[in-house]
């Protein structure tokens, strides 16, 4: 799928996304087994390490402290960083930040090294600009290695893929951070960094009892109408906040992180609110609502849409749903949820600052 469509950077992300979804088998460990994860101790003092974490290919052992590594999954850098660590490299998504570190992550940095940072034409990693940072693993959980690619990257470092049990690009953010935890020795830095994200959804939560059971979607404007499916990270900040997503929406789109809709199918939109990602706010707007199939929605006449622009800060953090991104997310995101499923039509979405 070529790299286009209203020249916008979420676009181009999706159109990269849906071209590295792939297919494979097992390298770099034993192939083809349901093992759950192994690990020492913990990180407390005693030694963490081996460890072996199971993955779309089989496993993958990691013998001792990774010190160099390189993150492929295109948000995994957020749960390293988090962790204390910073990566030697990193893969640009959205953004085009400096070490493809976004603002919410920036002072994680601290005087480290900013990462290298490696781009995905539509063809998979760079190995070989892989190879030359010589890392001691590679993560790539947040991300859709091929077989292929899987069998070249680990020639020459550990790797761990994405699980097998989500859609490529569908692994919570939960599941990444302590994932990413366990393959770095810090298992109980993984589990708390989720646990205190976790307590700011459910306080936001708490706060706008309204949320629960309410119904709510995610979309964009990506060659019509573009629906994120239940197993998409963007999909579930909705439903860490108590929303429910459309009862067939995952029968509507297939098995992937998301799918664009026909015409017929807009009453999968039609929720008591829907979050657009938009390139431009009042462009993008103001064609969905001159389309009849939408904009005579209910959704549309009582005021229950949300935009966030795709190519600031805050629409990156959107899209990037990490352990780091979420807090900055959420901040924004649900005064303007709480305007949207008021029951009152006149109240406006407000776009925040950033």
């Amino acid at each position: 799928m070529a790299r286009t469509l209203r020249a916008s950077r979420l676009a181009a992300a999706l159109a990269s996304v849906l071209l590295l979804l792939g297919t494979a088998t097992a390298c770099g460990g034993d192939s083809g087994s349901d093992a759950s994860e192994t690990a020492g101790k913990d990180a407390s003092g005693d030694s963490a390490f081996p460890v072996t974490i199971p993955h779309k290919y089989g496993n993958t052992t990691i013998k001792s402290e990774p010190r160099r590594i390189v993150t492929v999954g295109l948000t995994d850098q957020d749960a390293v960083l988090a962790l204390g660590k910073v990566p030697v490299g990193t893969t640009e998504w959205l953004g085009e930040y400096k070490g493809a570190i976004g603002p919410w992550a920036a002072d994680k940095l601290g005087g480290a090294a900013v990462p290298t940072v490696l781009k995905d034409t539509g063809t998979g990693p760079q190995v070989e600009r892989i190879a030359a940072l010589k890392p001691d693993l590679i993560l790539a959980l947040y991300g859709g290695l091929t077989k292929e690619q899987y069998a070249s990257l680990s020639k020459f470092a550990p790797v761990v893929a994405q699980p097998k049990e989500y859609n490529d690009y569908g692994i919570p953010w939960q599941q990444l951070t302590k994932k990413v935890g366990t393959a770095i020795g810090k298992p109980a830095e993984a589990t708390k960094a989720v646990a205190d994200v976790e307590a700011k959804l459910a306080a936001a939560a708490a706060q706008h009892p309204e949320f629960k059971n309410a119904t709510g979607v995610m979309a964009t404007p990506y060659e019509g109408m573009f629906v994120f499916g239940s197993q998409d990270p963007r999909s579930r900040i909705l439903t860490d906040l108590g929303f429910k997503l459309p009862e067939d929406l995952d029968a509507a789109i297939g098995d992937k992180f998301g799918a664009n809709i026909s015409k017929e199918r807009t009453d999968l939109l039609d929720q008591d609110a829907i979050v657009w990602i938009v390139g431009d706010v009042a462009k993008d707007s103001a064609k969905l609502h001159k389309d009849a199939s939408y904009g005579d929605l209910n959704v549309v006449k009582n005021g229950r849409e949300v935009y966030i622009h795709e190519t600031g800060d805050y629409g990156n953090a959107t899209s990037f749903v990490s352990v780091l991104s979420l807090p900055y997310v959420i901040e924004r995101l649900v005064p303007q949820l709480a305007a949207a499923v008021d029951g009152k039509p006149a109240t406006k979405v407000e776009q925040p600052a950033s």
